[in-house]
């Protein structure tokens, strides 16, 4: 940690504990956190690892929902976890202290926490799935999305309060290789969309009505 993090907030001051002789918690300039620690002889395969805290209404489903992640991506795997004891208060016994786990050969972790927080998972952050088939985008979109009225232009909720992003790979590329005139045709077709529908976007590239 240096001066380029421009420290706004320690929420863990940086310290020897338990789990890390070195390890501190962070807050920067831009209200986003971060969690530095020190990993000994462990061999990293991932500089930067996205952690969810499960907050509020939804603290205590962190196994839940990592179970239901892992099985919603086909490369998936739970490779760490460890639970919350007794004397732990307020959170409760057995709820996730933290958990490891790979969502296409992408590490992420996850903990539950009782404390009182001011805030929970929002449109903040949001993880982007991009897909190369119309079958690929109504996979995940019927996995994964729990509120209708959160789905607008490829972006949905989860049943956790999570958001993503559907996201089809063709559109880079029209938008990398079409003209200014199909560049504006395929905006004005996926904006009014929720789930991404490729021929519709297909034929506002080419000109063509449906």
């Amino acid at each position: 940690m240096g001066k380029a993090f421009c420290r706004r907030e320690r929420l863990v001051p940086l310290d020897a504990y338990p789990f890390s002789e070195r390890y501190g918690w962070i807050e920067d300039k831009y209200g986003l956190s971060w969690q530095v620690i020190y990993a000994g002889n462990t061999e990293i395969q991932q500089k930067i690892t996205p952690v969810l805290m499960f907050v509020g209404t939804v603290c205590g489903k962190t196994e839940e929902a990592v179970t239901f992640y892992t099985s919603v991506f086909h490369h998936a795997n739970t490779f760490f976890l460890t639970r919350y004891g007794k004397g732990e208060e307020p959170d409760q016994e057995g709820t996730v202290q933290y958990v490891a786990f790979t969502l296409e050969g992408m590490e992420f972790g996850a903990m539950d926490s009782a404390r009182d927080h001011h805030f929970a998972f929002n449109e903040a952050i949001s993880f982007l799935v991009p897909c190369e088939t119309q079958a690929e985008i109504d996979y995940y979109w019927e996995k994964l999305s729990a509120d209708p009225q959160a789905e607008q232009c490829g972006w949905l909720k989860d049943q956790f309060g999570l958001s993503w992003q559907v996201w089809p790979t063709a559109i880079g590329e029209m938008m990398k290789n079409g003209t200014r005139e199909q560049i504006d045709r395929i905006t004005q077709a996926f904006l009014p969309m929720k789930k991404f529908d490729l021929a519709t976007l297909q034929q506002a590239f080419e000109g063509k009505e449906r």
